[in-house]
């Protein structure tokens, strides 16, 4: 997960290095380029990858709050249910069926 992150890191530093011997680049350069271009969008990007995790843990901890306080069921946080297992029967989790044929239909 945090390969692409790093890698890119790597990328901005070298342009920042880049930059910086250059011999019209200055050490204010390098560290903008490395700032705007390596740190501000990783650190968006995993903030925003992290969202979902974040929100899980924040439902767990208020479903675990709700049962010390003593809440009813209905009143606690909803968690997501785990999702139906994959069937090929058309009634099972009103899915369509993933049957491969297609239906034939007769000529009247």
């Amino acid at each position: 997960m945090y390969l692409i992150p790093i890698a890119w890191i790597y990328v901005t530093l070298m342009m920042a290095v880049a930059e910086a011997t250059n011999t019209n680049g200055t050490l204010l350069g390098a560290l903008v380029t490395f700032v705007l271009y390596g740190l501000l969008p990783v650190g968006l990007v995993l903030y925003f990858m992290a969202t979902p995790a974040r929100r899980r843990a924040r439902q767990a901890a208020e479903a675990v709050e709700a049962q010390k306080v003593g809440a009813p069921a209905e009143f606690a946080p909803a968690i997501e249910p785990a999702p139906l297992p994959h069937s090929n029967q058309p009634d099972e989790g009103s899915l369509a069926s993933a049957d491969p044929v297609a239906s034939v239909r007769k000529v009247p």
